[in-house]
């Protein structure tokens, strides 16, 4: 039998070919004699060992390992096991050929992840030949399956080739000790840095930024001013001083520019991109273009932030963490509206195909559903690093805003109501996104921002006339709220736009 193509691949990074040993993970003889023949071709160059390892329990779903509720400030060790092998006793394998079980896009399938969870770090215990320095060897995987490894693990940018059900990786292993490091999926909460025992474990990235984007309206302007000088006053120029930078596409005028770059936004202008499938007008047509910011090669680390985000502590910690790192929304679901990720411009042709393959089955039709088609394994941000001002429980309080690095301000945002109160409270389906303390806290940053800004921030009539509607039902129905009795003294109004 000829040698296979992955083999020739991996020879060439290899310096004494003649002592290859591979480690077999998931492959059995009795099923997978193909590639048994293979090896057994490759002999006496080659030695090759399977891996034993105990599978996931059945019994334990996805949901079990991202579930609803975690004690956030209890025991963080306290969280599902994965099972691995007895890693130590294979630090000699320099090749791991595993076979990868075939999923459609977006299942979320358990004997998966712990596949290439178990490749994953014996990838990394046995190309890191010193524990506390970045002394690495040559380690290849060979992944068997037509669905090939996790992208959210195994990134594209380290893929050698691909011929066939054949997959062949040559890991960067500090990036996938950046991710090894992290919890295995997101029963627990990621700390605040990726560390192993005492080591202090930081990526050699050099630069960061904060982004955002604008695109379809200039609806946000306001919301994107407030968020960079939300940011500002955390910038520290002593360690990576990440830029900031907002995507704008041509719905975003020239003065609104203007004003965006006074507020602290290096701007770079898109061709927006629209969703799949949509028809023109449709809700979350244009959403899709958050995917550009994969192509933002130019920066190691991004943290993402929506313009209806406000930032209320230091977050530059975050740059710390490994790719998809963000907050829950719905137990397996995050917020795509705040994450971690790192560009790559394989990545976003990788998406950019998968795009066609997914978008309709994605839960909500929008970005944030795609993403989680796509990044179905993620690191979870605590809930007080992207606060979701949604309030189905328990509304926020003077010490629970205590604890906030960034609110989220889902439903009516702060500049598009009345100064004076939260106008959620003016439709009684809206009175889960209302919060008079969290608008205060908005509107706190509003009143530090120089008088040119603020500008930016006016208040339209056509806002005007619709809040006004508003509390007028509101009156008529009586909410028990009383919102609706407040008397408006937002300076704004003697000044309204257009």
């Amino acid at each position: 039998m000829t040698k296979p193509s992955w083999f020739e691949a991996i020879t060439k990074g290899i310096t004494n070919t003649n002592d290859i040993k591979i480690g077999l993970v998931n492959i059995d003889a009795r099923v997978d004699g193909k590639i048994y023949q293979q090896l057994h071709a490759l002999q006496p160059k080659v030695d090759f060992v399977s891996i034993p390892f105990d599978h996931v329990n059945k019994s334990l779903k996805w949901d079990d390992f991202f579930p609803k509720w975690i004690d956030e400030e209890g025991d963080q060790q306290k969280y599902l096991e994965m099972p691995m092998p007895r890693l130590k006793d294979y630090e000699d394998v320099n090749v791991i050929i595993a076979k990868v079980p075939c999923v459609d896009e977006g299942i979320r399938d358990v004997f998966r992840l712990q596949v290439n969870l178990v490749v994953a770090n014996l990838a990394m215990e046995s190309g890191w030949v010193t524990k506390l320095e970045r002394d690495t060897k040559k380690v290849y995987v060979v992944f068997v399956g037509s669905c090939g490894p996790m992208i959210e693990i195994f990134r594209c940018d380290d893929l050698l080739i691909q011929e066939g059900e054949y997959w062949v990786y040559e890991p960067d292993l500090n990036s996938l000790k950046h991710q090894m490091l992290m919890p295995l999926g997101s029963s627990q909460v990621a700390p605040g840095y990726a560390k192993a025992g005492k080591e202090l474990w930081r990526p050699n990235y050099q630069n960061f930024a904060y982004v955002s984007i604008l695109h379809s309206s200039e609806a946000y302007v306001c919301g994107a001013i407030a968020l960079a000088q939300s940011i500002l006053p955390f910038k520290n120029k002593n360690y990576s001083s990440p830029d900031l930078l907002l995507l704008v596409d041509n719905s975003i005028g020239s003065e609104s520019i203007r004003g965006l770059k006074a507020s602290g936004w290096k701007i770079k202008h898109i061709e927006l991109m629209s969703k799949p499938f949509s028809k023109n007008g449709s809700y979350n047509v244009w959403n899709y273009s958050k995917v550009l910011i994969w192509q933002l090669t130019m920066y190691d680390k991004i943290i993402f932030i929506d313009a209806d985000v406000l930032i209320l502590k230091n977050i530059e910690s975050l740059f710390t963490y490994p790719q998809l790192s963000a907050a829950s929304d719905e137990q397996k679901i995050f917020n795509s509206g705040f994450m971690i990720i790192e560009p790559s411009q394989c990545m976003f042709e990788n998406l950019m195909q998968k795009m066609y393959k997914v978008v309709e089955s994605s839960y909500n039709g929008g970005d944030q559903g795609f993403l989680n088609e796509i990044f179905t394994w993620w690191h979870r941000l605590s809930w007080n690093m992207n606060y979701l001002k949604h309030f189905e429980r328990q509304r926020m309080s003077d010490e629970v805003l205590e604890d906030v690095y960034a609110i989220h301000y889902l439903g009516l945002k702060p500049w598009m109501c009345y100064r004076d109160y939260d106008c959620n409270w003016d439709m009684e389906d809206h009175h889960i996104f209302a919060s008079d303390l969290a608008h205060k806290r908005w509107w706190m940053v509003y009143d530090t921002m120089p008088k040119m800004l603020q500008s930016y921030c006016g208040l339209r009539k056509e806002m005007d006339e619709r809040i006004i509607q508003s509390r007028e039902k509101a009156r008529n129905a009586n909410l028990s709220d009383g919102h609706w009795k407040i008397e408006i003294m937002d300076p704004r109004r003697k000044s309204l736009i257009g």
